[in-house]
């Protein structure tokens, strides 16, 4: 009966493109029909992209949604996912593990049969054939990253499976990432070196190496990160928008040399994007929801205007930041986040008025007292739903200059350039560089330690709701600290004691840096060995 069973996924693994639904030939019922011009090779990179990493309507998926997994944010739609994710309540039979599972190893089994018939439709030239083909090898690298960092060992195919090698054993993490990370070298060479004119969403070859850059990151490889980081800097097809907060607003999302990966409108089909109801706050009759929020937790990561923790900073007290968390601080805070006092749609916020849409006990209120800025503009408050039109990056340059500098500090060699790297960033954003500026002599005998606090902290706001914390907990073990303390939000003093609004609490054992296979994938891939603690 199992091998009954697998046959069907395999089954399924190959035939399951629910964009096949969307051939311009009606008369096509088979693969063999369908897969024969240049654009139905086109046409299967685009779906293979918007069906999981660029579909705008999908809040499991979406980057800034997975904000709601880690510390920064609450997510408050349980069957989002991530929300029972951030505060542990899950086991092996949580719906969002087969959810996560399933739709890479579908895609996988589509990116397989593609790339393995990529030689069949008719093109004109075959350096379009070869940018196809290699993108489609691009979205496969992607996945296995992705279900490395997730589960570690899993099934690796290359080819399109079959019963036997559905059968086999999971491919050990090691092994995997040794074959990926050169793959993935090998596939970058052989995408042309510049953005589309059009389709500029498809990996060309930086894109894919900045990719590749995150994950020698995330796996601890940082030779491999650093000189990645190095090669995309010097050949100079990027750099730092000059206004931050305008990388989020219509302003400049569509129009900068920062984002290297885009989500833009080609990426999308030209459909609505949907930031200002996932994020936005219930304004009037606008479409806001507040399904992710940020907490108390990511306010209080803001640091000052200086570049120093809030804590430790001889210009006013940390009660005093935790009160006011615009007083004297980064201006990526105000750029990111918006709360209790400040101005929406030119009229303040207030969260304890109970006639207002905003009041922190309704449904489409933040339960945090917050609201992310980013991706939230004025300018989409009253459309219907919600919908907008926002372009947004998957990875900008920024996270190239603050890639090599944490690969540097974790290799022990903070040289000029890491140092610069931090500069540039912090510069950018609005700080004072007379004191936050990391040559000064202030930051000479910096420990490796001290170092390690300073980037950490530099990543966590630089790229607040973004979707990159979890994974940063999960790489730097700091889950079981900061997914063990509750979700808290707006912060004031009540008979002269500090009182947060208490949102839940959270719970992070220390067998959850690995995901659960989902108990109807093990019944059904006897090579699966569930992970431990589950």
């Amino acid at each position: 009966m199992k091998k009954i069973i697998c046959l069907c996924m395999c089954a399924v693994a190959l035939t399951g493109c629910d964009s096949f639904l969307d051939k311009q030939d009606p008369t096509a019922t088979t693969f063999v029909e369908f897969f024969n011009t240049e654009e139905d090779l086109r046409r299967v990179v685009y779906s293979s992209y918007v069906d999981v990493f660029t579909a705008p309507n999908n809040r499991q998926t979406i980057f800034y949604m997975e904000e709601g997994k880690s510390d920064n944010a609450y997510s408050r739609v349980e069957g989002y996912h991530h929300q029972r994710i951030a505060n542990g309540n899950f086991n092996s039979n949580t719906a969002a593990f087969l959810f996560y599972y399933e739709l890479s190893m579908k895609h996988l089994g589509r990116l397989n049969t593609f790339i393995a018939n990529a030689d069949v439709p008719y093109v004109e030239s075959e350096e379009v054939r070869q940018k196809y083909k290699s993108v489609l090898e691009a979205l496969r690298i992607w996945h296995y990253f992705k279900l490395t960092a997730r589960w570690g060992n899993v099934p690796f195919h290359l080819q399109p499976a079959d019963l036997s090698s559905a059968l086999q054993p999971a491919t050990p993490k090691e092994e995997i990432l040794n074959k990926l990370f050169p793959l993935a070298e090998e596939v970058a060479s052989r995408l042309p070196e510049d953005e589309y004119t059009t389709n500029k969403y498809m990996f060309n070859r930086y894109s894919l190496k900045a990719l590749t850059m995150r994950y020698a990151l995330y796996n601890g490889r940082y030779e491999l990160a650093a000189n990645l980081a190095k090669e995309i800097m010097d050949s100079k097809k990027y750099q730092l928008y000059p206004v931050y907060k305008d990388l989020f607003q219509y302003t400049a999302a569509s129009k900068n040399k920062e984002f290297i990966m885009h989500f833009d409108a080609e990426a999308r089909g030209n459909a609505s994007t949907y930031s200002f109801r996932d994020l936005g706050p219930h304004y009037r009759t606008g479409g806001g929801q507040s399904y992710t929020v940020p907490t108390k937790s990511l306010v209080d990561a803001y640091w000052t205007l200086q570049g120093r923790p809030i804590d430790k900073c001889p210009l006013h007290s940390k009660e005093e930041y935790e009160l006011k968390p615009t007083l004297n601080r980064d201006p990526r805070y105000s750029a990111s986040i918006m709360g209790q006092g400040d101005n929406f749609y030119g009229e303040k916020i207030d969260i304890f008025n109970e006639n207002s849409p905003m009041y922190y006990e309704k449904e489409r209120a933040s339960k945090s007292g917050y609201w992310f800025r980013k991706y939230v503009s004025d300018a989409d408050a009253f459309k219907s739903g919600g919908a907008g039109t926002m372009d947004f990056g998957l990875l900008r340059y920024a996270e190239v200059l603050l890639t090599y500098a944490e690969a540097k500090i974790m290799l022990n060699q903070v040289d000029d350039l890491a140092k610069s790297c931090i500069n540039q960033v912090r510069s950018r954003a609005g700080l004072d560089m007379k004191v936050a500026d990391v040559t000064l002599p202030l930051y000479a005998n910096y420990s490796q330690q001290q170092w390690i606090e300073l980037i950490r902290n530099e990543r966590r706001i630089e790229f607040a709701g973004e979707g990159l914390r979890y994974d940063d907990l999960i790489r730097w073990k700091i889950a079981e600290t900061e997914l063990n303390k509750p979700a808290l939000g707006y912060t004031q003093k009540v008979n002269g004691e500090l009182v947060s609004l208490k949102i839940e609490d959270r719970s992070f054992k220390p067998y959850n840096y690995l995901w659960p296979f989902h108990e109807n994938s093990l019944r059904v891939e006897p090579g699966l060995t569930q992970n431990p603690g589950y």
